[in-house]
């Protein structure tokens, strides 16, 4: 199972149109998984339905085919290949129900739960290890496993996996409403020699010893990891790790050589003492391969940057260093001069300005295709307009609560939101911004809770995701939409008279693109006519197949 994030619609910040680093980070997360938010930045996977109590989400968590199948028929008068057809597409909580019917059936469901290659589960709250024991058990040859803990669990579930699945190469744990994990490092320090308290740090670092212990694992994220306090990750054979909700990490030792994707994601804690310089060299020494890194923590500083840039990852081709108020337009210099071969870059809640973007656009026109800046207050409108002209592979870009009026800030905020204020109030003179895009690759732009944006004209002929929400100040005599691809224009919390325009002027494109018809110019070349399909070359089949694809109704979401 693949999950990915986009970026692509942000829903509106809570709390009205307070500008905090909380504010972004639940923004840039989607409501139903953490895990959701992935580097590749892929189209939107909708995870919102969840996992019904023992159901998988979409795709089968069975094998196709059981070579051991015979054609005979069972008692109910079905061919087992076809009774094997249906019953593996049927959900566990369904699976376990249809055993009951008959023995042949039994058999048959047995052998579909043996023949499991992938399982999903939701772990309802209140249920018990055991329970999940009992699934895994009846699935060997699991190699991939998803579980959605609704419960509170602890290093037994670890244990238990690690014993049932032997197999086990990919495994993904999240959390839902109030559920903890409890899997721990070292978090209490003892009064003993240092030599004896780091021994006892890795005796007890439950996740790195079932990394350790599972040499076919390549893919493990993991939800609310904020009790690990620390821990050692040693393995040839991981290749993807996300962790979310860490906190105070006292230790952070990798040494796993095949990883080529990280994901790192800190609570927004004042009393985080996470030294994330150090934890980025030893990443620089140890995972060589790195090609995507995603690190979201409010003490991401200057110094992390260059600790990055001195590790000298040659394979780098996604960097998303976000909520890191510190990392200025010098971090931006660092990045380019190290990594000029960037496909995504993603700075979202730094300190750069218009003129970092200016860097950015002189290294990167030939590779960069996804630039994410929201809640950048020191961008204008100019430097965003200077981004989508010079570079030209740009597929998706964030601007969010980038443009933003000042008077919208809440002056309550916390102390980590201060300097943001002070930095917003800087640009007073540059509120009422105008934005102008003409871009041909251009496929989603999101500019959620641009408050300073009064005007905003697009000429994007492939953009088919658009984000307005909380786009408060702009005009409807001021919109522009040249965008005929359009499927999807994100538009809550807008003024009514906003949205009324957008749905003009996009059912208008659409009203448009219906009344194609062929054409001819005249023999004199003077103009150009609608002709009947018997006088033009393209027969009458050949245009309804392309008015097929061109009829993409597109969806105005106020909700």
């Amino acid at each position: 199972m693949q999950h990915s994030h986009v970026a692509d619609a942000p829903p509106p910040t809570p709390g009205g149109d307070t500008a905090t680093r909380s504010d972004l980070k639940r923004a840039l997360r989607q409501p139903s998984s953490h895990l959701c938010r992935a580097l590749s930045f892929d189209d939107l996977v909708d995870r919102a339905s969840g996992l019904d109590p023992l159901e998988p989400d979409d795709g089968d968590s069975f094998a196709e085919a059981d070579p051991d199948l015979d054609l005979d028929v069972d008692s109910s008068g079905l061919p087992v290949s076809l009774l094997w057809e249906v019953l593996r597409r049927l959900p566990p909580a369904g699976l376990l129900s249809a055993a009951k019917v008959c023995k042949g059936w039994r058999e048959t469901a047995r052998r579909v739960w043996r023949a499991a290659e992938e399982l999903k589960l939701r772990v309802p709250a209140r249920v018990q290890v055991g329970f999940v024991a009992s699934m895994l058990q009846k699935c060997p040859g699991i190699v991939r496993l998803s579980l959605r803990m609704e419960s509170d669990f602890d290093s037994t579930m670890l244990a238990c996996i690690a014993f049932s699945c032997p197999n086990l190469e990919s495994m993904e744990i999240s959390t839902f409403d109030t559920a903890t994990n409890r899997i721990n490092g070292l978090l209490v320090a003892i009064a003993l020699g240092m030599q004896q308290e780091l021994t006892l740090a890795f005796a007890r670092d439950e996740l790195g010893r079932f990394v350790a212990d599972k040499r076919s694992l390549k893919s493990l994220k993991m939800e609310g990891c904020s009790n690990l306090g620390c821990f050692v990750l040693c393995s040839s054979s991981l290749s993807t790790l996300w962790l979310s909700d860490l906190n105070s990490l006292s230790k952070m030792v990798f040494n796993c050589p095949q990883l080529r994707e990280i994901s790192l994601e800190f609570a927004c804690q004042e009393n985080d003492g996470t030294d994330l310089t150090t934890m980025i060299e030893g990443l620089g020494r140890s995972c060589l391969r790195l090609q995507n890194i995603h690190i979201a923590s409010t003490r991401l500083s200057h110094a992390a940057v260059l600790a990055l840039t001195a590790a000298q990852l040659r394979g780098l081709r996604m960097l998303s260093l976000v909520l890191g108020s510190e990392i200025t337009d010098a971090s931006v210099a660092a990045i380019t001069s190290s990594y000029p071969n960037l496909e995504l870059l993603d700075l979202s809640g730094s300190g750069i300005s218009d003129s970092g973007i200016g860097i950015i656009c002189n290294v990167f026109p030939e590779t960069l295709s996804r630039l994410l800046l929201a809640l950048c207050p020191n961008v204008t409108s100019s430097g965003i307009q200077f981004a989508t002209a010079q570079l030209p592979l740009l597929e998706l870009m964030d601007c969010g609560m980038t443009i933003c009026d000042p008077n919208f800030l809440n002056p309550a905020a916390d102390g980590n939101n201060s300097k943001l204020q002070k930095t917003s109030g800087a640009n007073l003179p540059l509120i009422n911004q105008k934005l102008i895009i003409k871009h041909s690759r251009l496929k989603k732009l999101s500019l959620w809770g641009c408050t300073g944006l009064d005007a905003l004209y697009l000429n994007c002929p492939q953009l088919n995701d658009l984000n307005l929400n909380s786009c408060k100040n702009l005009h409807p005599e001021r919109l522009l939409l040249q965008c005929p691809t359009l499927e999807n224009v994100h538009a809550s919390d807008c003024q009514e008279m906003l949205v009324e325009a957008i749905q003009s002027q996009v059912y208008n494109a659409f009203a448009a693109m219906e009344n194609h018809s062929p054409s001819k110019r005249l023999p004199d070349g003077s103009k150009r006519v609608q002709v009947p399909y018997l006088l033009s070359g393209e027969s009458p089949e050949h245009e309804k197949k392309r008015r097929r694809i061109d009829r993409r109704l597109c969806n105005v979401l106020v909700d």
